[in-house]
């Protein structure tokens, strides 16, 4: 790989981190804000994830400048099972889903997150040369999706009855 390309992916690499410590800081202000025990628990497990995507691609970022080549003993970590129709939130959240305002935001606002991150990497993926640097921007776009699919089931399941609690109707 030459200097321009290493640098080119190195710049793309740096954007991807700074999306990662964002992300890191939003998930544990949100665990620090909700009441909710599960959301706090699992808010701080993706804190977690996030922290452990940065140290993964500033692993990366320090490989390719160095050697041209990815860093293949670096490892993403464990991920959240996020399962179920209600991955994020206890049953007891229902009880007071009036007043989740913060709760409802920080989901919205995540699967934004989690969303711009996953296409991020796909087209880093698209455009990247090599196949263990395509491999590892896919690896992190799936991560990302499957975060985002949670988030999104999760929104879904409590969003009309947010709504008609909060007496708002958009339509």
């Amino acid at each position: 790989m030459d200097q321009a390309t290493r640098r080119r992916l190195a710049e793309g690499l740096a954007r991807a981190m700074q999306a990662e410590v964002d992300g890191h800081h939003f998930y544990r202000l949100a665990a620090q804000s909700t009441p909710d025990p599960k959301g706090r628990e699992v808010f701080e497990q993706l804190a977690r994830e996030e922290h452990d995507h940065f140290d993964f691609l500033k692993a990366q970022q320090r490989a390719i400048l160095e050697t041209g080549q990815p860093d293949a003993h670096a490892h993403l970590g464990s991920q959240a099972a996020l399962e179920g129709p209600s991955p994020i939130f206890s049953e007891g959240f229902r009880a007071r889903i009036k007043e989740a305002h913060f709760e409802m935001t920080a989901l919205s606002v995540a699967i934004q997150l989690e969303e711009s991150s996953f296409k991020f990497y796909d087209a880093q993926a698209a455009k990247a040369k090599g196949p263990a640097v395509k491999a590892f921007f896919r690896q992190l776009a799936d991560w990302e999706r499957r975060h985002h699919a949670a988030l999104q089931r999760q929104h879904e399941a409590y969003k009309e009855e947010y709504w008609h609690a909060s007496g708002f109707s958009p339509f």
